[in-house]
């Protein structure tokens, strides 16, 4: 009788480490299989116009008599609004900074002083949806200019407009979309040369979202970009 129930118990025994052998076994063939993974890169564009335009009109006075440099720099300031006025753009499109004053002679002496001891600069800003309005106005700045105005300061910057779009989560989604079957494109043609199927999303993050000028000429117009990451897992034929 004891003979009988070593045996019974052997046999159970062998079973047992038979069983617990082919799980592990099997085990070990899923983790295998889930470990082998493609990540492809996948992209999306969009060309837009530009809903937003930002233009300072920056403009500087300079000479020794502080008064009269004040009095010609608050007239500029009124002609350049004028101007902005005078094509259509409304009073709250337009923003007027504070001046800004510079006595370049308090830290200059001798032969480094420079002739005019003020410099006086104050931005007209004009902040609008009009696009195509703002570029018409953009190409008439030197009507100011023949005026005696000196558009953006002595060094000749502060002036270029910025073209923005604003309009962002409207064409996201279906560029996220496009840009992510591309991926799987990609994704399947490498596991087709690689003798493999393509399984589930291991995991993806949608990347980076991109607004970039279409070219150095036309700034109003926008390349938005999306390029998403994804990984699958492969299965075995």
């Amino acid at each position: 009788m004891t003979a009988s129930r070593s045996l019974a118990a052997a046999v159970v025994l062998a079973l047992g480490l038979a069983a617990a052998g082919w799980f592990a076994a099997q085990g070990m063939a899923r983790l295998k299989t889930q470990d082998r993974f493609v990540t492809v890169k996948g992209s999306a564009e969009k060309i837009v116009d530009a809903d937003l335009v930002v233009w300072p009109l920056s403009h500087t006075v300079a000479g020794n008599d502080l008064p009269q440099v004040q009095r010609q720099l608050d007239a500029n300031t009124v002609t350049i609004r004028e101007f902005f006025t005078k094509a259509g753009f409304k009073p709250e499109e337009i923003v007027v900074s504070p001046p800004r004053l510079e006595d370049r002679w308090a830290w200059a002496y001798g032969e480094n002083r420079p002739p005019e001891r003020y410099r006086y600069s104050a931005t007209v800003t004009l902040r609008t949806s009009r696009v195509t309005d703002a570029i018409a106005s953009l190409r008439r700045t030197g009507e100011l200019v023949s005026q005696g105005i000196l558009i953006g300061g002595q060094d000749g910057g502060g002036s270029e407009p910025t073209f923005d779009y604003t309009q962002l989560n409207a064409v996201k989604p279906a560029l996220i979309a496009e840009a992510t079957a591309n991926a799987r494109k990609s994704a399947e043609q490498f596991a087709k040369d690689s003798g493999a199927r393509l399984g589930g999303i291991r995991s993806a993050n949608q990347g980076v979202v991109s607004i970039s000028d279409r070219d150095r000429g036309s700034p109003q117009v926008k390349t938005v970009r999306v390029v998403t990451t994804v990984e699958y897992f492969l299965k075995g034929e």
